[in-house]
Formats: structure tokens, sequence, C-alpha cells
């Protein structure tokens, strides 16, 4: 049915929209930089943030629509700088319906020295279930760091990786869970940050591990 799409459509920019105020929130980025998109269910579609808007002018309307070409199907501004990263990810990882890219800064300590973040908090094998992976380097503006974030992602249990000298890009089942994604991933990298200061981390024991995430992802929280 047409008008089912556009409602979907027309719902989607809205929570793309509203969901870039968490990223300022929770002070994963400056200026205009960082961006979120959403795929739109059962179209070959996404909506993603316009490129070097300022995060108070966004509204559901500055939205940009993009097929998973990143081509624009619908908005009258340029979609991210990263559109053609995002397109990738949803081309080849179908159950991934939400992506974020931020420059939080403790993570992005972490890229710039080139090193994965261990594992080494109960809090991080509940959500990572693993160290939060690196990935390569990769140029800005075409489907490089696509290809760098489905190859590290594809078959880890981590929902972020830290793109070597760039930042983070997240994946998730929707929009909200690739924020969250982010949120976490920038709260972990600054702990084992601090933790490091201080001497060396102790490594949770994989077993530990793979029981704290199973329980998390199967039991934590309310269920129908």
């Amino acid at each position: 049915m047409p008008g089912t799409t556009d409602e979907r459509v027309r719902a989607l920019r809205r929570t793309v929209s509203d969901l870039h105020a968490e990223l300022v929130r929770y002070g994963l980025v400056v200026w205009t930089a960082g961006n979120i998109s959403a795929r739109v269910p059962g179209r070959d579609l996404m909506v993603i943030k316009p490129s070097g808007v300022s995060y108070d002018e966004l509204s559901p309307e500055a939205m940009v629509v993009c097929d998973l070409e990143g081509t624009v199907v619908e908005g009258g501004l340029r979609p991210s700088s990263d559109t053609a990263a995002h397109a990738y990810v949803y081309r080849h990882m179908p159950e991934v319906g939400g992506v974020v890219h931020t420059h939080s800064a403790y993570a992005c300590a972490w890229a710039a020295r080139g090193e994965p973040v261990p594992c080494v908090l109960t809090a991080m094998a509940d959500e990572f279930g693993a160290e939060i992976p690196l990935g390569p380097f990769a140029p800005i503006g075409d489907d490089s760091i696509g290809r760098g974030i489905v190859g590290t992602l594809r078959g880890h249990r981590s929902p972020a990786v830290i793109m070597r000298n760039h930042g983070v890009f997240t994946i998730g089942a929707d929009a909200r869970a690739a924020v969250k994604a982010a949120v976490m991933c920038e709260d972990a990298a600054r702990a084992v940050h601090l933790a490091r200061q201080l001497g060396d981390p102790v490594p949770l024991r994989p077993e530990d591990v793979d029981r704290l995430y199973q329980r998390y992802q199967n039991a934590y929280g309310q269920r129908p």
C-alpha cells in the first residue's frame, strides 16, 4: 500500500531527527559531526541526517531519504558524507535497522592509538560480549568505511566498531538500539582509559563474558 510506506517514512524522519538530540545529550558529538540513519522496514530505503547541518536546526523535514545505493529519493538537502558507508552496511547486513556514527572523545582516543577496547568490565560483557573491536583505516566519502564496518562486525557480538584514526560506528536492530550502543561504547572507552591510568586492567575470563552476555541479552529488563 503506497500510504503505508509514506507513513513509515514520515515516522522514521521524526524518529531519526529526535534521536540526534541523544547524541548531544550524552556528549558524543560536537558542531555538526556525527550522524544517525534508519532503514525503512520492508523497503530498500533509509533515512539519514543531512550533511553539515547544526543539531539545533535538525527537524523531521530536514532528514534525507536515500535508496540503499546512497542516491537521494526524497529531501531538499544533501545527505551525510557517510551515506555510502551506511548504505553499504544495510545492503550487506540485512539484520541491521539503524547505524550511528560519532567522534566521541574517549573512543576516538582508542581510535588514534589503533587499539580495540578490551573487555574488562561486566557492563562491557553485557553489551558487547567481547572487546570493542578495531576496524581498519578507510577514506571518507565512498563505501570504504562501510566495507570496514561489515568486515569487522559481521560474526562479532559487538554492535560497535572503532575505526582506526577516525571514530565510532554502531549498528542495531533499529536506530535507537544503535544510539544505545554508541552511548555504551563511549562509557566503556572512558572507563577502561581511566583504569589504564591506574595500572593494568584485569581481563574477564571468556566463560564469564559468555555467561554475562547471555544473561543480559536474554533475561535482563522487561519482557512481553
